[in-house]
C-alpha cells in the first residue's frame, strides 16, 4: 500500500458494511466473484450492465489494488441535453482553437449541484433511490427554462443563474444532500454559493474579448431539458494528470505498460523526476495496472474524460430528467436579449459559433508558424558522427544511410560541421513529409526565415520542396533565430556556412536579405534574459517588415527554444523561468510546431492549434548481421 493511500483507507475502515444485493449484483456473485470486487465492478462502470462489469474485472485481473476497499467519489450536477448543449460544445471546440485550453475545458457543460463526497460501494443504490424520490417532489416547481445570464471577468467567463430559478436548484441540492447523507451514511455537501455555468475559467486576459465575442453567440433560451445526473471518480488519482494513449504499445521490459490505443492514463507528476527522458511513469485507467510508458505515444486528456456518469438501473437512478419540454416556450415565441453582466445584448441571428467566426474571414490573417528543424546527424551518431564518416584519405563517405549521401562544400576546413551539422536523411524525409502535409491543408507561406545553423536552412529547404514552393519562395537566413548559446555555443558561435556558399550549394536563399541580427552580435553563453530579449526583438522586426495586406503565413525554422521564445512576446504570455524553460524544451520533437494567428485588433496574436500534426516515430537501431547471425 502506498503512504499516500493510507488517509484514503482511514476513511472507510470504521465503516458498516451492508449485504444488500441488486439484480446486477447477483449474476456475478453467481459467476464466483467474490460480493465486494463484484460492487466494486459495477459501481466502476456506473452500474449499466452485468456484461459492463464483468468486462470490467476481466480488464483489471492484474489490478494490484483490485481487493482495496477504497470507494468512489461522486458528484451531482445538472447537465443540459438538446440545442442549448449542441451551442455549448461550439463554444468548447471554437473557444480552445481560437485562444488555446483553459480550465473549463478539462469539464464538460454543468451546474454543480453537489460537489463530490464519498460513499461505500454497496450503498450507491441508495444515492439513485434518493435521486429518484428528490426529483420527483420538485418535478412539478422545476422551472420550465433555467434563466441565465452571461458574466465576464478578466479570468472567468459563464451563466450565472437569476435569483427566482438558483433557489429552487438551492432547495432540490439541499434535499438531495439531506435524504442521501441519511440513508447513504456518507457527507454530502450542497453547492449553497452562486450557482453558475462555466465557459471559461482561468485563460489569459487578452483572451477575454475573444471569449465573450465567442459566448455572446450562445442563446440561453434554445430549448433544453435538464438532466441531474450522478458522476463517480476514483478518488485516488484526483491530483493526477491524465493522458490518452494515441497509439498501441506492447512492453519490451516487464516494468513497462501495456497500452491499448485510446487508454486513458493517470500520471502524478511529482514522480516523474528519476524517469528517463521521453518516458514516464503511470496507471492505466483500463486496467489498473502501473509502468513506464512513452510519453510521446500519448497526448493530454480531459479531467472528466475519466469520470463515469451513472444511468438508470432497473428501478433505480443514476440520473434525474425533468420534463420540462411541454411547458417551455416555442421557438416562434420573442426572444430576449443575451445579458453581460446585467446588459442587455443581441444574441446572433444564427446562434451559431461557427457562423460567427466564417463572417470574420481568416483568410486575410496573418499566421505566424515556427517549427524546429529535423533530425540531426549527431542527435542519432553523437557529437562523433564526423569521425565515423571520414575515410583514411580524409574524404567523407557515407557509413550509414542515415548519414547524409554527401555535404556541401564550403571554404573552411570540413570540420566546421561538427559545430554546425547536417539533417540525417531521415531528418530530410521528415520536413519534406511535414511540407507536403502543410500542401495538403492548403496553407499559404509567404515568407520563410530560417536560423544560420545548417540543420534548420535544410529544413526549410525541404519543407518548400514539399509546398512546391522552392525557387518561388526565397529563405531569409536571419542570424537571430539561432538558438540560446549557453546550449549550442556556450564557448564559440559556430562557423556557419556564409550566404555565398548556401546559394552554391543549391539552397532557395534570399540574397538581398542582409538581417537584423549581425552574427557578430551573437555572444558565446548568453543569459537567459539576453536570450529572451533578442528573441523579443527579433520577431517583432520580423513581422514587422511582413505587410499585413497580402500576407498569408510566414514561415520560421528555428531551435526547440524558438517556440517559445518567439511566441510568447507576441501572445503576452509570460515567460517561464530558465529551469522550466529548459524541461519544456526537451519535450519538443524534431519538427515540432506552433501556430498563432493575428487577431483585428493591432499587433494582437493569438496561439491556435497548428495546421498539421506533427510526425511521430519509434527508433531504428544500428544493425551489424554478422554478430546478430552468426554465431562463434
Amino acid at each position: 500500500m502506498a503512504v499516500a493511500e493510507t488517509p484514503l483507507y482511514a476513511k472507510v475502515s470504521n465503516k458498516h458494511r451492508s449485504r444488500s444485493t441488486s439484480a446486477l449484483l447477483e449474476p456475478l456473485l453467481a459467476k464466483g466473484f467474490p460480493a465486494h470486487i463484484a460492487q466494486k465492478a459495477l459501481v466502476a462502470t456506473g452500474q449499466k450492465t452485468t456484461e459492463d462489469a464483468a468486462k470490467w474485472l476481466h480488464s483489471h485481473c492484474n489490478d494490484p489494488s483490485l481487493d482495496d476497499p477504497i470507494p468512489q467519489e461522486y458528484a451531482l450536477y445538472l447537465c443540459p441535453t438538446g440545442r442549448l448543449h449542441g451551442r455549448l460544445q461550439e463554444f468548447w471546440k471554437e473557444s480552445k482553437r481560437q485562444c488555446g485550453k483553459n480550465r473549463a475545458h478539462e469539464v464538460f457543460p454543468h451546474i454543480t449541484l453537489c460537489d463530490f463526497f464519498t460513499c461505500e460501494d454497496q450503498k450507491v443504490e441508495l444515492l439513485y433511490d434518493t435521486l429518484k424520490r428528490v426529483g420527483d417532489s420538485f418535478s412539478q416547481c422545476f422551472p420550465p427554462s433555467i434563466s441565465l445570464t452571461l458574466h465576464a471577468s478578466p479570468s472567468y467567463l459563464g451563466f450565472f443563474i437569476d435569483d427566482s430559478h438558483a433557489s429552487v436548484l438551492k432547495e432540490f441540492a439541499l434535499a438531495f444532500s439531506s435524504e442521501a447523507s441519511a440513508l447513504a451514511d456518507c457527507h454530502v455537501k450542497p453547492c449553497l454559493k452562486q450557482f453558475h455555468l462555466t465557459l471559461a475559467h482561468k485563460f489569459y486576459p487578452h483572451h477575454q474579448k475573444t471569449l465573450e465575442q465567442l459566448a455572446k453567440c450562445i442563446y440561453p433560451g434554445e430549448p433544453c431539458q435538464w438532466v441531474a445526473a450522478l458522476y463517480s471518480r476514483d478518488m485516488r488519482f484526483v491530483h493526477y494528470q491524465r493522458l490518452r494513449a494515441l497509439f498501441q504499445y506492447k512492453p519490451q521490459n516487464i516494468d513497462e505498460l501495456m497500452m491499448n490505443t485510446g487508454d486513458l492514463i493517470y500520471v502524478d507528476p511529482t514522480h516523474q523526476c528519476d524517469v528517463s527522458e521521453g518516458w514516464v511513469i503511470g496507471t492505466s485507467h483500463r486496467t489498473g495496472c502501473r509502468g513506464f510508458l512513452p510519453e510521446n505515444y500519448t497526448e493530454k486528456a480531459h479531467e472528466s474524460d475519466t469520470w463515469v456518469r451513472h444511468r438508470q438501473v432497473g428501478g433505480s437512478w443514476g440520473e434525474y430528467v425533468f420534463e420540462t419540454a411541454s411547458r417551455s416556450f416555442t421557438q416562434t415565441e420573442k426572444e430576449p436579449n443575451v445579458k453581460l453582466n446585467g446588459e442587455a445584448h443581441n444574441p446572433c441571428m444564427s446562434r451559431s459559433v461557427t457562423n460567427v467566426l466564417s463572417l470574420q474571414n481568416p483568410a486575410l490573417r496573418r499566421g505566424l508558424l515556427v517549427m524546429r528543424h529535423g533530425e540531426r546527424v549527431d542527435q542519432v551518431f553523437g557529437k562523433s558522427w564526423l569521425q565515423q564518416c571520414l575515410a583514411a584519405d580524409g574524404k567523407y563517405y557515407r557509413a550509414d544511410l542515415n548519414f547524409p549521401s554527401f555535404l556541401p562544400k564550403r571554404k573552411d576546413s570540413m570540420k566546421q560541421f561538427e559545430h554546425d551539422p547536417p539533417l540525417s536523411c531521415c531528418g530530410v524525409f521528415q520536413s519534406r513529409l511535414t511540407g507536403e502535409a502543410l500542401l495538403d491543408q492548403e496553407v499559404t507561406v509567404s515568407y520563410v526565415y530560417s536560423s544560420p545553423a545548417l540543420r534548420c536552412v535544410q529544413t526549410a529547404q525541404h519543407l518548400l520542396q514539399g509546398l512546391k514552393l522552392n525557387q518561388k519562395v526565397k529563405i531569409r537566413v536571419e542570424p537571430g533565430l539561432f538558438e540560446w548559446t549557453k546550449w549550442g555555443a556556450s564557448r564559440v558561435i559556430p562557423n556557419f556556412m556564409t550566404v555565398a556558399e548556401l546559394v552554391e550549394a543549391s539552397y532557395d536563399i534570399d540574397t538581398s536579405y542582409s538581417g537584423n541580427f549581425p552574427l557578430s552580435s551573437l555572444v558565446p553563453s548568453e543569459s537567459y534574459e539576453d536570450y529572451v530579449s533578442r528573441s523579443s526583438a527579433v520577431i517583432k522586426q520580423i513581422i514587422t517588415a511582413c505587410p499585413r495586406k497580402g500576407t498569408g503565413v510566414i514561415l520560421l525554422v528555428g531551435h526547440g527554444s524558438s517556440l517559445a521564445s518567439l511566441t510568447q512576446p507576441l501572445t503576452g504570455l509570460p515567460s517561464r523561468d530558465s529551469d522550466g524553460f529548459a524541461q519544456m524544451v526537451r519535450k519538443i520533437p524534431s519538427l515540432g510546431m506552433c501556430f498563432c494567428e493575428e487577431l483585428e485588433e493591432d499587433n494582437k496574436w493569438q496561439m491556435v492549434n497548428p495546421p498539421v500534426r506533427t510526425l511521430t516515430h519509434g527508433a531504428n537501431a544500428a544493425f551489424n548481421w554478422r554478430n546478430t547471425m552468426v554465431k562463434d
